[in-house]
């Protein structure tokens, strides 16, 4: 599957955060973005979609629902297929959220610390580019 038939649901509270990773994520070739600035926008975004997200990247620290639950949610109503965690956090605790994620059974890729690096994302992204 060609980057711009991927479809990805950005979820990013900081408006900088969001722009640049957007941007990242375009640079790549993905072009079927949709952003969100909160968990509540995000779950609105889901519900409207015609179909599932092939992605959500998801801050873990958003204002009104922490990452993981937003990513088991979304899991659990058939909203995405695989989500990427990202977060300021140190490695140690997002390391520990990935594993709780795989423990509940969620679709989780990985994690990302911010600021993004562009080679680690390629890296956790690559199994959408096999598609």
């Amino acid at each position: 599957m060609p980057a711009r038939t991927v479809r990805i649901l950005l979820v990013e509270d900081h408006p900088f955060q969001l722009l640049a990773t957007q941007c990242l994520l375009k640079s790549f070739g993905f072009e079927q973005l949709t952003l969100a600035e909160n968990a509540e926008h995000a779950i609105h975004s889901m519900c409207t979609a015609t179909a599932p997200f092939d992605l959500m990247l998801c801050d873990q620290c958003l204002p009104d629902l922490p990452g993981l639950e937003l990513v088991e949610i979304a899991s659990r109503q058939h909203f995405i297929t695989g989500a990427i965690l990202l977060s300021g956090l140190p490695a140690m605790e997002l390391s520990n959220l990935t594993l709780q994620a795989l423990q509940r059974g969620l679709p989780i890729l990985g994690y990302l610390p911010k600021p993004l690096n562009k080679d680690e994302l390629s890296v956790l992204m690559a199994p959408l580019f096999q598609l």
